[in-house]
């Protein structure tokens, strides 16, 4: 828990400690730079997520550091992953390796499968590793006020106040500072409520561990998720947009419960499996819409600057790019004592440049998997034809690929 002070002044107050918050410090600390983390949990505590980690993440944190990747890979509570099964809603699925003619060996994989306990956990230890970086837990900071040399940043009851010269958002998709500050809300249309639970004894697991996600017809515009975890356990959930959930009035876990015990292909295997704990929901803040990401003193990153991959759900990996970047901004921030609002644009410009592509790809491939038979052909297609079926493949890897993807005539 947080010792109290009357008042506590910082550079860089970092909001959140989860992924992005805990990347943009790491960052922060191994540039010699120190800063204040702030988040109102106390770790280790868990995160209602799909829990699933891609190459990104390990690529991101060996380039701070390569000890932390080096870390993460000898930790024992992830699952080494090494691909997405894309199953279409005829259940003709294709298999995307995170790296290309990969080999089952250890160092090899470029994913993971970790619960979000764990893994945020992973991180706050890392941050515990660098004297740069103050970490206050216990603290939730609901306040936020601009002033001529900073924020000041203080709890409900004041017991806490900070005063920093910019604050990078971290606090996830229901980020006050995010609503309050920069003035984005949730938009039904560019988000996505889904649900996760945890089961054990899932049927026919890939012997790879590859994730899987199922785009069943009647889950669409969204999806169906297994992701195998350690000791036999599997994160299983769905998610949809929230514009369709609102005009169809679904009912999540009911849908839920129903793929799993009455779809022919989950019914036969979940028939063995058992519900460990309850049903959680949560939501995801895509990436489906440009937004301003910055202000005068400030940055989101993460779910807080609605980041998730719109396709595949994916929000980890984005988190850690943007909590990096958001980093590299500040030192420049720093560095030229100019935290105005025309000077951090620079950072919604290193994000549209690293994450901009995908972003807009995985756009459009939402909206075409509104019509199963796109999918479906596409799907049919690849099994006949391994030269369609390799350059499917490959454009998860390449973007200049994926641009393909927005042509119709490629289509």
């Amino acid at each position: 828990m947080v010792i109290l002070q009357t008042m506590i002044e910082t550079d860089i107050c970092i909001l959140g400690a989860g992924p992005a918050g805990a990347t943009a410090a790491l960052q922060l600390a191994y540039s010699g730079i120190s800063c204040i983390v702030v988040d109102k949990a106390v770790f280790p505590r868990d995160k209602v997520c799909g829990d699933g980690l891609s190459g990104k993440v390990l690529t991101l944190l060996g380039r701070i550091d390569p000890g932390i990747a080096e870390r993460l890979l000898a930790a024992e509570c992830k699952l080494d992953s090494f691909g997405v099964n894309f199953v279409a809603a005829n259940r003709i699925g294709i298999e995307i390796p995170y790296k290309q003619g990969y080999q089952k060996r250890p160092g090899e994989p470029r994913g993971f499968v970790c619960k979000r306990l764990h893994f945020d956990n992973f991180l706050v230890d890392e941050m515990k590793r660098c004297p740069q970086i103050q970490l206050l837990e216990g603290v939730d900071i609901t306040r936020h006020t601009l002033l001529d040399g900073g924020y000041l940043l203080s709890d409900a009851k004041g017991d806490v106040e900070i005063k920093a010269k910019l604050v990078i958002a971290a606090n996830g998709a229901h980020s006050q500072f995010t609503k309050e500050v920069a003035g984005i809300h949730m938009e039904p249309e560019h988000y996505v409520a889904g649900i996760r639970a945890y089961y054990k004894n899932v049927g026919g697991l890939h012997a790879d561990n590859l994730i899987e996600l199922h785009f069943i017809k009647k889950i669409l515009p969204g999806y169906f998720w297994i992701f195998p975890l350690p000791n036999g356990e599997a994160n299983v959930g769905l998610g949809m947009l929230s514009a369709a959930i609102r005009k169809k009035k679904i009912n999540l876990k009911q849908l839920l419960h129903d793929t799993v015990t009455n779809d022919p292909e989950m019914r036969e295997r979940f028939k063995n499996a058992e519900l460990v704990g309850r049903i959680d929901g949560y939501g995801l803040p895509l990436g489906s819409k440009k937004r301003r990401l910055s202000g005068e003193r400030y940055m989101l990153t993460g779910d807080a600057a609605y980041l998730i991959d719109p396709f595949t759900g994916e929000g980890i990996g984005n988190a850690l790019y943007s909590g990096r970047m958001a980093a590299q901004r500040a030192k420049l921030a720093l560095e030229a004592d100019d935290f105005s609002a025309d000077f951090l644009l620079g950072y919604d410009a290193d994000v549209s440049r690293v994450l901009g592509p995908e972003l807009k790809m995985s756009t459009k491939l939402l909206k075409l998997i509104k019509y199963p038979f796109i999918l479906n052909t596409l799907m049919k297609m690849a099994t006949r034809n391994r030269e369609l079926r390799n350059l499917m493949t490959s454009m998860f890897h390449e973007v200049d690929l994926r641009k393909n993807w927005r042509s119709r005539c490629f289509m």
